[in-house]
């Protein structure tokens, strides 16, 4: 979990056992966990329909690394 999570925006991360959850800038604890990237995202919309959703990277890629945020 990055330390540096913002208020007010929501964070889809991968858990330890391949499922995804969302958790809101601020919180102690996830919101959502869903056994997808985009239904994490899709609840964490549903819960917050302004929200500012950022995504972990899972892989790296030609655009960013792991553990780099992006948005969908």
């Amino acid at each position: 979990m990055v330390n540096n999570m913002r208020n007010g925006q929501w964070y889809i991360e991968q858990t330890d056992d391949g499922q995804y959850s969302a958790k809101k800038g601020g919180a102690k604890r996830a919101s959502v966990i869903e056994n997808t990237q985009a239904k994490a995202i899709e609840r964490a919309k549903e819960i917050d329909k302004k929200a500012s959703v950022h995504i972990e990277r899972v892989r790296d890629t030609n655009r960013g690394s792991r553990d780099k945020w992006r948005k969908p």
